[in-house]
């Protein structure tokens, strides 16, 4: 068979990956405060786009604002101040009980001293400014003071030589925010090229320092500092803290063997355990804790029905300036800033589709969801539904992976609360009866409902807890009822009996 070149002609469908239908990908993803960040980053780089605010003021230059400063100058020259006796009688009142009469009669304004007198506060304006305009309150704010300024100002005040102030720098660097010193000190001392007992010296100095516990490199060495600030690391307590598996595992037994102590001694110890802060550092320059800002809401309609609507402020709007795009264009010098501005508009363009797109699929997604998940919002979470991606991709009509990507990120407020809209997609369990499958998270509720109804003579096993879900129609493998147990952070029955017997033995 001989080899030929040949022309051929195919047709055929492809998807072409272009940078705004990945950027329109990427939109769908992200947050609402992500958004707002990807906006104003927008808003930066491209001049014919504004953000829509009905009460921002007119931008300096533009023709609303020139028009309202002439409007003000023509009514400044047209319309002389009108006298208070005059007021007086063409309202027929007084101002006398009104209007204190010790102010400056004079129609200038009363000069200010460049330097006050000390003591001598009668020359202050409105805000507490010389200088006439209103107070700067951000100079007055206060700097939060973070974790290493606050042992950085400690060594200072503690350490004198120079080489250990930098071997504490070093190491006051390598505290995480919770206090702890992870790296080892082998590690630091051949980083530094310093002696390994220089290194220990000071770490001990800043192991001193508030708040107690800093420094340590286990929670066991972060407790004992603390109880050795209150003296209270006598031998007992230190077999204790050397043995906190066995507390976790409430091996009561175990411990008072090895603490030498009656079953009193042992509760008012753990007590004081409990007292201790196992993470001393998040007291100090701690981040601020963003609120979750939902994007769409939830509320019940008169007739019984779900009103679903988007947030407004988690959707930022933003609109093309036509109008300057006509203006600039005209004066372009060259080639080149007419290919930039067309690009610009092409960018704007493309945006304000993107997001006005994103807001429609949101709320389709999140319809469907409210639709699916009626006996949720109506009853509670024992009546939650099992959802997945494709249920909702087929009743809407899109991809699996455009829900995907609607749901990541976003959250909806219910009457119930504000859940992640990933929450409402739960794994289904069998009905033993052959009837509707049960949702996982339902199960875990039920689960945790068990647990917390069980007296301490009658702790439920997983063998008990699969037979009483089984009777109720929920067919569970044990190896289950122990995988939601433990995510909801329940110990096992063994642990239980024995925390709450020690509980009404101490009672």
């Amino acid at each position: 068979m001989a080899l030929t070149p040949k022309l051929q002609l195919r047709q055929s469908q492809s998807l072409v990956m272009t940078p705004q239908l990945m950027q329109a990908i990427k939109l769908l993803q992200l947050s609402s405060l992500d958004l707002a960040a990807y906006v104003d980053r927008e808003l930066e780089q491209n001049p014919l786009l504004e953000l829509h605010d009905s009460q921002q003021a007119a931008p300096e230059g533009s023709a609303a604002s020139s028009a309202e400063r002439e409007a003000d100058e023509s009514w400044g020259d047209a319309v002389e101040p009108e006298s208070r006796s005059s007021i007086e009688a063409r309202l027929d009142t007084d101002f006398g009980n009104v209007f204190p009469d010790d102010a400056p009669q004079s129609a200038e304004r009363p000069t200010l001293p460049a330097t006050p007198e000390p003591g001598d506060w009668s020359g202050l304006g409105a805000g507490g400014s010389y200088s006439g305009e209103g107070a700067d309150l951000e100079a007055y704010v206060a700097e939060r003071t973070t974790l290493a300024d606050h042992l950085e100002r400690q060594l200072a005040l503690t350490v004198t030589d120079p080489t250990e102030r930098l071997i504490g720098a070093h190491l006051i660097d390598l505290v995480d925010p919770a206090g702890y010193l992870r790296e080892p000190l082998e590690t630091v001392a051949e980083r530094l090229a310093a002696p390994l007992p220089a290194v220990e010296r000071v770490l001990a100095v800043i192991q001193t320092f508030e708040p107690t516990g800093v420094g340590a490199r286990s929670l066991q060495e972060c407790l004992a500092l603390q109880l050795r600030e209150r003296d209270r690391f006598d031998p007992a307590m230190q077999a204790l803290v050397e043995n906190l598996e066995l507390a976790a595992r409430r091996d009561y037994a175990a411990l008072r063997r090895l603490c030498g102590v009656d079953d009193e001694d042992l509760l008012d110890m753990l007590a004081e355990i409990r007292r201790l802060d196992p993470k001393p550092g998040h007291m100090f320059g701690a981040e601020i804790v963003q609120p979750v800002v939902p994007d769409v809401i939830v509320r019940a309609a008169p007739d019984g029905s779900w009103i679903v609507e988007l947030v407004a402020d988690s959707l930022p709007r933003v609109l093309v300036n036509q109008s300057y795009y006509a203006k600039v264009v005209k004066i372009a010098k060259n080639e080149v800033e007419k290919t930039f501005l067309t690009e610009c508009l092409q960018t704007a363009n493309w945006l304000t589709r993107s997001l006005e797109q994103r807001a429609r699929t949101i709320l389709k997604v999140a319809t469907e969801i409210v639709r699916q998940q009626d006996g949720f919002l109506t009853r509670g979470v024992a009546h939650l539904r099992p959802l997945n991606l494709r249920m909702i991709a087929d009743a809407i009509g899109m991809h699996e992976s455009t829900v995907s990507r609607v749901t990541a990120n976003k959250y909806i407020a219910t009457p119930r609360g504000v859940f992640e809209l990933k929450y409402f997609f739960t794994a289904a369990i069998a009905n033993a009866d052959g009837g509707e499958a049960h949702s996982a998270e339902a199960v875990r509720h039920r689960i945790k409902l068990m647990i917390d109804a069980e007296s301490p003579d009658d702790v439920l096993s997983d063998d008990t807890i699969v037979k009483r879900l089984h009777d109720s129609g929920v067919e569970i493998a044990r190896r289950t009822v122990a995988k939601y147990r433990e995510s909801l952070r329940i110990p096992s029955s063994v642990q239980r009996r024995r925390e709450k017997k020690a509980a009404a033995e101490s009672v």
